[in-house]
């Protein structure tokens, strides 16, 4: 099992590096709230990666293999990352850093961490796959395995945002609204590339099947 676990944490690990949605949203979040977001984010992720390893173990894998759930997934999620987006581009004229205790109502991280995950149709392909695997590798420890197999994987994801975290709520000092806004800007125009990109896949394989 401990082999379970090193390996969950690797593997989960290298596709937490890779820059995504999630990690977009993370680096904003926490120039406002500072280093509780990534933390707060994960634990979003992981109440949500949780309820799909169940599903997963009460059978129904199949469903989530299936072409149409990447596909409605994927058109889904184009439309939730552009919105995201325009409210971001939205109030870039008016946006600065607010003084602790003054900020303005956004969602909180934790369900930002929930609805960002599920908008990705990559996040359930990789479960449906390569989790799925490790799944029923772990199942032959009973429900020991499975924990280890789940802890491993969530604990690369808090390892690495709270990093993210940190070294953003670090620098907080050095940002002025300026700069605030330009890093907003750019985060913005990632979520327009990943909306793009998931339309796409999201249409081509629409056209595959028709």
């Amino acid at each position: 099992m401990a082999a379970i676990f090193i390996s969950s944490f690797v593997v989960a690990l290298s596709g937490a590096l890779m820059p995504g949605p999630l990690l977009t949203a993370t680096i904003v979040e926490s120039s406002k709230r500072g280093f509780i977001t990534g933390p707060l984010m994960i634990a979003g992720h992981a109440i949500l990666e949780l309820g799909l390893v169940i599903a997963l173990l009460t059978g129904l894998a199949p469903f989530f293999q299936l072409p149409m759930v990447f596909i409605v997934t994927a058109l889904a999620g184009a439309a939730i990352f552009l919105w995201m987006a325009f409210g971001m581009f939205r109030t870039l004229p008016s946006l600065r850093l607010l003084p602790e205790g003054n900020q303005e109502k956004r969602s909180h991280p934790v369900m930002s961490g929930i609805l960002i995950s599920i908008s990705n149709p990559y996040w359930i392909i990789w479960w449906a796959t390569i989790g799925l695997g490790y799944i029923i590798y772990s199942q032959k420890f009973g429900l020991p395995g499975i924990a280890f197999f789940f802890t491993g994987h969530i604990l690369a994801d808090l390892a690495w945002y709270s990093l993210i975290s940190a070294a953003v709520a670090g620098g907080r000092h050095l940002l002025t609204d300026r700069l605030y806004r330009g890093l907003t800007a750019a985060c913005a125009a990632f979520l327009v590339v990943f909306a793009g990109y998931f339309a796409y896949s999201g249409f081509s394989g629409l056209k595959a099947i028709l």
